[in-house]
């Protein structure tokens, strides 16, 4: 049985619609577990600075619905340091915090696993990013809704873009992932997406001008994942200008938009079986994993592999965009 009686729970990194969801399950599965628990503010920042409250199951009412964290979130140089993670532990001390649960991407995976092997910390993982690109997980908090937004853009966009007889690239979040360029594309209809998995392989925007994009439409959406590998939608519509001149091209940016709003249902649910799932590791003296969801099963990810192995993108649905786009 575990000997955990009090637990600490933050965000960090970006935020991520759902977060919300996942305080208020991780919040009042603890408690029904005869666990107390602490809210962190501003992520690792407020475990080094001190910013610490007492969590009942009030402070989590009517909070599911909610994008963005109540507990805010924030990057923390401090944390990196050896001298700030111990700052970090004598808080947890003088809180009498034994177990640590971090809602976010791998930057805040990798801070935690370092702090559990440098002071014996049980630390819990839940997978909050919009960018979907920890490997171990069918799906991270945040996604679904990231993507619902995209797709809810690139709408409105076409409307423009076929009055127009236009060009359009649309640039979307992911980082170094196409997970939100390649299937907001395949759900919006969009001709084609460029993602940095494939940068190196093939000239993305020259395949996509052989596969003759107006063969038998007037207007087109091309989703950009912004990224240095891809150089973001602003390098290829100056590229279609100096190559392809004769085209009407035009750049939308959708940038944090795509972090806000109200969680979907999937997300809710994901958040909440996800943070369950977390009280349910530490009650099994499961340490510095990430709970994740296979197959829609909750399993339990090492830190090293969430983060260390790359999350592949599946090829067979870029053959599905290219075969739908004709």
């Amino acid at each position: 049985m575990s000997t955990v009686k009090c637990i600490g729970i933050l965000t960090s990194g970006g935020d991520a619609p759902g977060m919300n969801a996942a305080i208020r399950a991780v919040t009042r599965s603890a408690i029904y577990n005869g666990l107390s628990v602490k809210g962190i503010y501003r992520g690792f920042r407020g475990l080094v600075a001190d910013e610490i409250v007492d969590f009942k199951s009030q402070n989590v009412s009517n909070i599911i619905q909610m994008g963005g964290t109540i507990l805010k979130t924030a990057r923390c140089k401090e944390f990196m340091t050896p001298e700030g993670r111990k700052a970090a532990y004598e808080t947890m001390q003088r809180h009498n915090i034994d177990a640590l649960i971090i809602i976010g991407g791998d930057g805040s995976l990798t801070g935690a696993r370092i702090f559990a092997q440098e002071y014996d910390v049980p630390c819990i993982g839940l997978p909050g990013t919009i960018d979907n690109d920890l490997y171990g997980t069918d799906t991270t908090i945040g996604y679904d809704t990231a993507l619902n937004t995209i797709i809810d853009a690139v709408d409105k966009i076409r409307d423009t873009a076929t009055s127009h007889d236009r060009l359009f690239f649309v640039e979307v979040m992911g980082r170094d992932a196409g997970f939100l360029a390649l299937n907001g594309a395949i759900a919006s209809g969009a001709e084609a997406a460029i993602i940095p998995e494939f940068s190196t392989e093939v000239d993305q925007l020259e395949e996509f001008i052989k596969n003759g994009f107006r063969k038998s439409k007037n207007s087109s959406i091309v989703i950009v994942a912004e990224s240095d590998l891809t150089g973001g939608a602003m390098h290829y519509a100056e590229r279609v200008k100096n190559e392809y001149p004769q085209y009407d091209v035009r750049v939308t940016i959708l940038g944090h938009v795509q972090r806000g709003g109200r969680p979907t249902a999937h997300d809710r649910i994901l958040a909440s079986r996800l943070g369950a799932a977390a009280i349910d590791a530490l009650m099994e003296d499961q340490r510095n994993v990430m709970i994740g969801i296979v197959n829609d099963e909750i399993v339990y990810v090492p830190f090293s592999r969430a983060i260390k192995n790359d999350k592949p993108v599946k090829r067979q649905l870029v053959n599905v965009l290219r075969e739908l786009s004709i």
